[in-house]
């Protein structure tokens, strides 16, 4: 693993979490490849996370870009349980291992999501498993998976809040 090419990863994952906190929209769907597989899976019992997201209940899962463009469109309309009224966000990650197995990346993070709605502050925290693709000349995500290590989830999560 090259500098240039750890530096190139997190530029490109900071772009993803600017776009969430300036939720443009566009632009983040735009580092989403078109068959991105989009997980959060759920805790089947303390310290085990479900396995199969066709078989296991998951926080969110999205199997193609489309559920992830159906989601933005739900955001938009301003009707959405999980996004009314819409929280301001602080996305916070740090980049801890990458690896380049044939023509892919494969990154790590530790990230924090610090959430303002209605005067009520909350935080999610958790790690991301990313397959990346070089694309241009920057990188499509291709697998993202996200897991949210916070004991107590008090609300609706949304893809803003991880």
């Amino acid at each position: 693993m090259t500098v240039a090419a750890w530096h190139s990863v997190l530029r490109f994952l900071g772009q993803e979490a600017k776009h969430l906190d300036d939720k443009d929209w566009d632009a983040w769907l735009a580092l989403y490849a078109p068959d991105v597989d989009y997980w959060v899976p759920a805790w089947d019992s303390d310290g085990t996370l479900v396995t199969d997201p066709t078989k296991h209940v998951s926080l969110i899962y999205y199997k193609n870009r489309g559920g992830l463009e159906d989601r933005v469109f739900r955001i938009r309309t301003g009707r959405s349980a999980s996004s009314t009224p819409l929280a301001r966000t602080s996305h916070q990650f740090q980049l801890i291992d990458l690896s380049e197995p044939d023509d892919v990346v494969l990154a790590r993070t530790n990230w924090v999501v610090h959430t303002v709605t209605e005067h009520a502050v909350r935080s999610y925290f958790g790690t991301a498993h990313y397959t990346l693709k070089p694309h241009n000349d920057s990188w499509l995500i291709h697998a993202k998976k996200t897991i949210v290590l916070n004991d107590r989830i008090d609300q609706v999560l949304d893809v803003f809040h991880i």
